[in-house]
Parts: C-alpha cells; structure tokens; sequence
C-alpha cells in the first residue's frame, strides 16, 4: 500500500482487505467442517452439481440391487419351503414303495394285507396334508393334480431383471391308485410307485437347479453392490485426511487474517503523528 492511502483515514481500505480474506477464509472453513462432520464431500448440489448427480444415480442403483438382494434372499426361502415339502413327500413314497414290495409277497394273509393297505392309504392322505401346508403367504406351493405354480421375483435394479420359477404339484392323485389286495396288484403297483419317485425326484431337482441360479445371483448382487457403492463413495464421500489438513491450513490463516485486520485497524493512528 502506498504511503498516500495510509493518510487517507475515512476508509480503512487495509482493515476492509483483511476483514474480507478472514470472511472468506470463515466460509471456506465452514465447508470443511461441514464436511468433517457429514463424512461426505458433496452436501448439497452446489458443491459440486455434476458429481451430485452423478452420486445420486450410483445411490439408487446401490439402493435397487440391495432390495434386489433381499428379494433373492425370500426366492431361497421360499424354495426351502417347497424343496423340504418335496422331500416330506418323498420320504412317504419310499415308504409306499416298501410297502407294496412287502405286499407282493404271496404268503401273506388277507389280514396282513388289508393293514398295509390301510397304512399305505394313511401315507396318501399325508401326502395330501403336506401339500395343503406348503404355503407362502397365502401362496399354494405345491398345486393339486399335477398342476404347476407360478412365481415370479424381481432380482435386480432394472425393470426386465426378473426370474420365475416353476413349481411342479404332486399329491396322492399324482401317485395314483394303490391296491396291495393281491400280490399281482402289490407287484404292478412296484412298477407305478417307480416312476412316481422318479417324478418327484425330478421335481425336487430343477427345485435345486432354481436355488443353484439363486446363489450366482446372490453372489453377483453381492459384487455389484460393493462395487457401486465404492464408485458412490470416491464421488461423494469425503477425504477426512485432505479434509484435516486443509482445516489445519485455513485455521492458520484465519488466525493470521484476524491479526492482519487488527493491526490494519492501528495503522490510522499514525496519522496523528502528523499533529504533533
């Protein structure tokens, strides 16, 4: 500053200098401290609009795979359910299939067989109780006859990312008749309670397959997440050590600043050595 301003008192052109590098200074670190205690760089638009936006799009897709990721997790469960029901079922029919293989046995007496009949009749009527009970949320599981059931799950953040699942019905109508009385009946109804346990082997198979495709997705959900979240977070999260060290240099300086606008204030008394 020349001598001639310092003569000029109406204005303190240093103080007002200096009170505005410490106002600045104050709203720079402002900003800083904001940041320190968001944990994140970008709090509002302004900070930086093209990263905000860029951020906000990373949060949904972080957001839409995590519900996606939970909705995978419910097609598992809900396929325990039908898979275990499944095996119920199996368990039954091998017990069927011992049943009859006892039957075809010719020295049996007709006493003997009307109780396997009626212990192979009460495995049927199981059967039955075990599909009725395979529900999920209202949802029948296991259909009757044969029939299948639907269901559909979304298992990503887009639209079309969808995955639907076949579920084959099986109940004593799918096993058909059952007549132990002779041992030719008993010996026939081997060669049917065989290819019932096939069915249902089968069945219980693509129930696997289904849970097979599952876990790849939740394994590759569990990826995208993390990777997205790691490119949300280098946009949109703050440095905490740029951040310190930045608060650090501007706290030394609102310091100095604060100093160069009180002795700024002082100068102007040296006009009064003019008077003397």
């Amino acid at each position: 500053m020349a001598f001639g301003e310092l003569t000029r008192i109406g204005s303190n052109l240093s103080a007002m200098k200096a009170l505005q590098a410490f106002n600045k200074i104050n709203g720079q670190l402002a900003g800083v401290q904001s940041r320190l205690s968001t944990g994140k760089r970008i709090n509002r638009a302004q900070d930086d609009t093209a990263g905000y936006q860029i951020a906000k799009g990373l949060e949904s897709r972080v957001r839409g795979l995590q519900q996606a990721f939970d909705n995978v997790g419910t097609a598992k469960n809900v396929l325990y359910v039908a898979e275990s029901s499944h095996e119920a079922q199996m368990s039954l029919i091998l017990g069927i299939k011992d049943k009859v293989s006892q039957a075809a046995d010719g020295s049996l007496t007709e006493t003997q067989r009307t109780a396997i009949q009626s212990q192979i009749n009460a495995m049927l009527d199981e059967i039955d109780d075990i599909r009725d009970s395979a529900t999920w949320q209202g949802t029948d599981l296991i259909a009757d006859n044969g029939a299948t059931t639907s269901l559909t799950f979304h298992v990503g953040d887009e639209a079309s990312d969808s995955f639907t699942v076949e579920l084959a019905g099986f109940d004593s109508a799918t096993v058909g008749t059952i007549d132990v009385s002779t041992s030719s009946l008993a010996s026939a109804a081997i060669v049917t309670v065989e290819n019932v346990i096939n069915v249902l082997a089968s069945d219980i198979q693509n129930v696997g397959n289904y849970q097979i495709r599952l876990n790849s997705k939740e394994a590759m959900l569990s990826d995208s997440i993390m990777n997205t979240e790691v490119a949300r977070s280098r946009i949109e999260d703050a440095d905490f050590a740029l951040e310190q060290m930045e608060a650090m240099k501007l706290q030394i300086m609102q310091q100095t600043s604060m100093t160069s606008f009180t002795q700024a204030n002082t100068q102007p008394q040296l006009v009064l050595s003019l008077f003397r």
